[in-house]
């Protein structure tokens, strides 16, 4: 599968729904401008309110380098019509520590729907959004060769 910012992603997934832990089918797709504008429109003050570190993020930049650099791709999770989550990585650049020379995928920036926060929302109204993504990343790391490797930083509160 050759993955470039022509090709659409669409990958099936499952969450788990907060209040009663039933799975409930989702999507993974590429990143597009009505996901830049829900985080912008319907995230963005719920993360300020709750002081949440990445109120801030810059999806729309990360969307353009998706769309005109190669070695970045951007992605969202979707469920019951709504945005559930956004990760942004990057593919060439990055090496292991402990693997010396292995390249990995980096995840630059990895972000889940304000509701489905514990700290802003209990119980969540969806669970595993941060996980999808990350097992997506994994999954991104063995299709390029990379051995599953998968390096990030994540935030104090994450």
């Amino acid at each position: 599968m050759k993955f470039d910012s022509g090709i659409q992603v669409r990958i099936l997934a499952e969450l788990r729904r907060g209040a009663d832990n039933q799975v409930v089918p989702a999507t993974l797709i590429r990143l597009t401008s009505k996901h830049v504008e829900d985080f912008s429109v319907r995230w963005r003050a719920p993360l300020a309110l709750a002081s949440q570190e990445d109120k801030y993020w810059d999806w729309h930049f990360k969307q353009r380098l998706s769309e005109t650099r190669d070695n970045y791709e951007a992605y969202a999770v979707e469920c019951e019509g709504d945005t559930q989550g956004l990760m942004a990585i990057e593919t060439r650049q990055h090496r292991s520590q402990f693997f010396p020379g292995q390249p990995l995928v980096y995840v630059v920036m990895l972000s889940a729907a304000p509701w489905n926060r514990r700290p802003i929302q209990s119980p969540p109204r969806f669970k595993s959004v941060g996980r999808t993504l990350l097992q997506y990343s994994r999954a991104r790391s063995l299709q390029l060769g990379y051995a599953g490797c998968v390096g990030l930083h994540s935030l104090p509160d994450a």
